[in-house]
Order: structure tokens, then C-alpha cells, then sequence
């Protein structure tokens, strides 16, 4: 009895899930493929109306890319970072896209931080530290509490199906998210730092990498 409880628990448990403080470190993706990525496992238990992302990126493309993707079933863009440079930024929310005019990126790490309020649709674009001016999207929305997460591609399905040409080569770190909205405040404490997020947490970080993803020192 014992030994078949153990195999059951090795058949559930994926063997390349882990949880680790991931604080000083990056996650290298390599080359452009429709493989690699890192699948992010929080708990979200209901539907979302307010949603908080912050993550640093360092990258060289000239293409189009995107750092973070959250589908749910049935939308696979329920909320999404699509980067078109040199000064584009795209946001999804539940299909909905809003763009942004930014700043040319230079080849330096990107603080890039994005909050929206279902309950005024308002959505907040910040870049290290600089808030663009805000747009509304899907007012009275909500974002299903069934995710799926990936770093470094775009879902075109839920859990699945990437395009290479849309896929991140370059580094990611310091990700978190918030079920709520960040005030100013907290997004100066995030930018250096001092804020981490109460569904995703860098420090706490619940993730399965696939394909070639990297764990390097933050240089």
C-alpha cells in the first residue's frame, strides 16, 4: 500500500516544477525557437477585476516580441505584453488590445510594469518608473481564475501552439503580480526592488521550465 501511494505521488508531481528565490538571477532564453519558455504556477482561486504585472526584460530583437502571456480557456490573450520595437507596446485584456507609444528601447534592462482596473478599465503602462498616459480597455470585466502562464512566448492556445518570430530572445527577472492595483507608490517600491508580488513572487517563484531556458546570475 505504502509503495503504491509513493508511485501515484511521482506520476502527479511534475519532475521539473520547483519553488525558489530566484533573487540575483535571470532567466536566459537562448535563440529564437517555439519551444523554450518558463510556465509560471500560481494559485488563483477566483475570477480577477484587478490586475498587476511587473517585470525586467534585456533584449537586443528588432522584432516583434513578448515576455509574458496569460491565457485562459477560450482567450488566448486575456492578458498579454506584446513589444513591437522600436516604441510600440502592446497590451491585452481579454482580446482587447490597447497600444502604447513608448520610448525607443536601448540595449539596457526594461522595468516594465502594467495595472488594470476592471472596475474603471483603466490600464497603466509604467516603464522604469514613467508612467505613459493611460488607456481604458474591458471595463466590468474579468479574467477567468483558470491561467496558464509562459514567459518568453505568445499562447495562440491555451497552454500551447507558439510562433518563433514572436518569441523572446534576451533575459527576464524580477517578475510579480498583484490581484490588485498597484498605487504609484508601490510601483517606485517594485522598480528598486522593495515590493514583491502576492500571486507571483520572484522570490517565491513556483515555475517549470521547457526547451533550452537558462537560470544565469543577473550581471
Amino acid at each position: 500500500m505504502e509503495l503504491s501511494v509513493v508511485v501515484v505521488l511521482l506520476l502527479v508531481v511534475p519532475v521539473s516544477l520547483a519553488q525558489e528565490d530566484l533573487e540575483g538571477k535571470v532567466f536566459v532564453f537562448p535563440k529564437e525557437t517555439d519551444t523554450d519558455r518558463v510556465i509560471l504556477r500560481p494559485t488563483i482561486t477566483e475570477p480577477l477585476k484587478k490586475v498587476s504585472v511587473c517585470l525586467r526584460s534585456y533584449t537586443d530583437l528588432s522584432r516583434p516580441y513578448t515576455p509574458f502571456s496569460l491565457a485562459t480557456p477560450g482567450k488566448d490573450n486575456a492578458f498579454l505584453f506584446y513589444l513591437q520595437p522600436p516604441n510600440t507596446f502592446s497590451m491585452h485584456v481579454n482580446q482587447e488590445v490597447t497600444h502604447f507609444k513608448t520610448a525607443s528601447e536601448n540595449l539596457d534592462w526594461r522595468h516594465t510594469c502594467v495595472i488594470w482596473d476592471s472596475d474603471t478599465g483603466v490600464v497603466q503602462l509604467w516603464v522604469n518608473g514613467k508612467l505613459y498616459p493611460r488607456r481604458g480597455s474591458m471595463k466590468g470585466s474579468s479574467i477567468a481564475a483558470e491561467t496558464s502562464i509562459v514567459l518568453g512566448q505568445e499562447q495562440d492556445s491555451f497552454g500551447g501552439k507558439f510562433d518563433p518570430k514572436q518569441s523572446l530572445v534576451g533575459e527576464i527577472s524580477d517578475v510579480h503580480m498583484w490581484d490588485y492595483a498597484l498605487t504609484p507608490e508601490d510601483v517606485q517600491k517594485t522598480y528598486y526592488g522593495d515590493f514583491h508580488g502576492n500571486v507571483i513572487n520572484w522570490k517565491s517563484l513556483v515555475y517549470e521550465i521547457k526547451g533550452g531556458v537558462l537560470i544565469q546570475p543577473k550581471l
